[in-house]
This record gives structure tokens, C-alpha cells and sequence, in this order.
């Protein structure tokens, strides 16, 4: 879906409008948020956000595991596998495509071995066998039914919680502070911005606050840095990925926007290349934009095409990190 661009400006008369339907959804949100769940054998350590929208949870994920890698552990994710049609669960491999397991869990796998399941405890459960110490979530931090035992709220620094509204008068996946009250860190990636009420917020409850940057990859830049560029996202906030590249100086000729997850079709890649051809313009995108057009006949020259920008989630403080994901390791699951 296309998020609605006044959940990111303040409240206007669209948000007001809808604040009663958001109230309901809030409330049911904030009681399901306080259900107890499974408690996992493993730790669970669970990346989520408080609003719907990109803010870096999967890069924050994978950071995390290469963390745990690192320190000899054997971290396992969980994720639901969102746009692919398998529920689960099912261990993500080779052969496995965007359509059937997502995109975020095909990026993932390749770090660690990556569960994908709509229900999180059968989930755990095949983790668990597959001989995790330690169960990574990426998204779930709203779903009760499976405990955390470390939960870390991940924000874009930009965009923060946008109208600070709920779903679907804003972007807020449930009440703010009861996310907060959840939460056992905040982490803010890129320039803190917009998120200083939030960070502030999360200081006074004594959360850890942690910070973070979007690096792209050196060398994948140098491979395009002097070609005319036609960059094209369909993530939740393809602004982030072109405004990425404009501060490394990449020449973007043209950018082409999508839905979050967006799903390519024929006539899509046709258009691209086309234009592309017509233009005289390299193709460049996101690695979860690949990882959907690749394995699919409709869209295998656009794959061949295209060229994937990696990115790699810092750390300003990675030895504060690292002491935490190692307490972790050491802890068992809270009850």
C-alpha cells in the first residue's frame, strides 16, 4: 500500500477526520498490546516500530545477528514474510522467491537462517529446532503471542511518527507512550531530526538509546558513480533511498516511486527499460526491489538490468550494542 502523505505532515483536517475511527483502533491495538504470549526456550530479541512505514528494521535486524555471529552465537530470525503467499513456517532457502517468502526474508537469510511464519510461536518453535540461542525478530513487536525478552523500537529520524496520530488518521501502529512503556530501547537512525520529543520520551523511562546511520555499500557506488542514473524504490519511504544517494553525489537523472513491497509487473519493467534505453540511464534500486524481480519471468531482464545498492546499518556506539546483545545471550527469558 501507498501511505497517505498527511500521516507525515502535521494534523490537518484529513487526521481529525478520521481520529474517531483511529481511537477505536487504538484502544483494541493498546489491549492487545498488554496480553501475555509463549515464552520462547531461546531469548527473543525483537526489532519492531511504532508506526507502519520504513524506519530500518531490517538492517537494524541483520546488525544485530552479525553482533551475535561475532560472539559464536547461532541467532535465528523470525519474521511474517510480508508479500510473500507461504504462512508457514517454513525455513527460507535457495530456491525460495520474493512471492512466496517476501523480500525482507530473502536479505536476511543471507546473514542467518530465517524463519518465516504468520504465527510467531510456531515460528519460535521451529527455531528453536534448527538449534537457535537466540530468536531475532524483525517486526512483531506489536503481536503478544510470543514474549520478548529484549524489544527495541526502531525510528527514522526524518520522519519520526509523522502526525504522531494513529492508524488510520496517522501512522501510529498503537499509543506512543504504551509502545514506549514496552520497549526496551529506542533506536534512531539518520539525522535525529524529528525525533527529539521521542527520544526524550524514552530517556525519562530509562530506556537504552541507541543511534544509527544508513551506509550504502562503497563499492557497488563506485560501480555507478559516473553513470547518468534512473533510480527506482518500492519501499515504504522511497525518498530515504534517493536522498541516500544524492548525498554521495550519485547523478540521478530520473526516479521512479512505487507502493511499499510493490509487486512488478510486465508492464512495469517495460516502462523502466524503455526509458533506460531511451534515456541513456542505468537502472539502480534497492536490494528488496531485486530480491522481487529476481526469479520471476515477467521481470528477469529488469533483474539482469538493474543494479542493487546494499546498505549497511552503523552503529555510533557498537561496543555499548555489543554489550547488550552479549547480556542478552547470558539472560534467561524473562517469565
Amino acid at each position: 500500500m501507498r501511505e497517505p502523505d498527511f500521516w507525515w505532515r502535521p494534523p490537518g483536517i484529513a487526521s481529525a477526520l478520521l481520529t474517531p475511527v483511529a481511537a477505536v483502533y487504538g484502544a483494541i491495538a493498546a489491549r492487545r498490546l498488554r496480553q501475555s504470549g509463549h515464552r520462547a526456550r531461546v531469548p527473543v530479541l525483537c526489532v519492531g516500530n511504532p508506526t507502519i512505514g520504513g524506519s530500518g528494521k531490517t538492517p537494524t535486524a541483520i546488525a544485530f545477528a552479525k553482533i551475535a555471529l561475532a560472539a559464536n552465537a547461532r541467532p535465528v530470525f523470525l519474521t511474517r514474510g510480508y508479500g510473500g503467499r507461504l504462512q508457514g513456517p517454513v525455513c527460507v532457502n535457495a530456491a525460495h522467491r520474493a512471492v512466496e517468502v517476501g523480500d525482507e526474508p530473502l536479505l536476511l537469510a543471507r546473514v542467518a537462517p530465517t524463519v518465516v511464519s504468520g504465527d510467531r510461536v510456531a515460528g519460535a518453535k521451529l527455531a528453536e529446532t534448527l538449534g537457535a540461542n537466540v530468536i531475532i525478530m524483525d517486526d512483531g513487536f506489536q503481536n503478544p503471542s510470543l514474549m520478548k525478552d529484549f524489544a527495541v523500537l526502531v525510528v527514522d529520524g526524518r520522519r519520526a511518527v509523522g502526525n504522531g496520530r494513529m492508524i488510520p488518521a496517522g501512522p501510529l501502529r498503537a499509543p506512543l507512550s504504551l509502545q514506549l512503556d514496552y520497549a526496551d530501547a529506542l533506536l534512531t537512525v539518520g539525522e535525529a531530526t524529528a525525533a527529539s520529543n521521542i527520544v526524550a520520551e524514552a530517556t525519562d523511562r530509562a530506556l537504552s538509546i541507541l543511534h544509527a546511520r544508513i551506509e550504502p555499500d562503497s563499492g557497488a557506488l563506485a560501480t555507478v558513480m559516473n553513470r547518468k542514473i534512473l533510480a527506482f524504490a518500492g519501499i515504504a519511504d522511497p525518498e530515504k533511498f534517493f536522498a541516500t544517494l544524492a548525498a554521495t553525489g550519485v547523478a540521478m537523472a530520473a526516479t521512479v516511486r512505487f507502493a511499499d513491497h510493490h509487486r512488478y509487473t510486465a508492464s512495469d519493467a517495460e516502462r523502466l527499460l524503455a526509458r533506460a534505453e531511451r534515456e541513456g540511464l542505468h537502472l539502480l534500486t534497492t536490494e528488496k526491489d531485486l530480491a522481487r524481480l529476481q526469479g520471476e519471468e515477467d521481470t528477469a531482464e529488469l533483474a539482469a538490468r538493474a543494479t542493487a545498492l546494499p546498505v549497511t546499518l552503523v552503529f555510533d556506539k557498537e561496543d555499548e550494542v555489543r554489550r547488550l546483545i552479549l547480556k542478552l545471550l547470558r539472560t534467561k527469558p524473562r517469565t
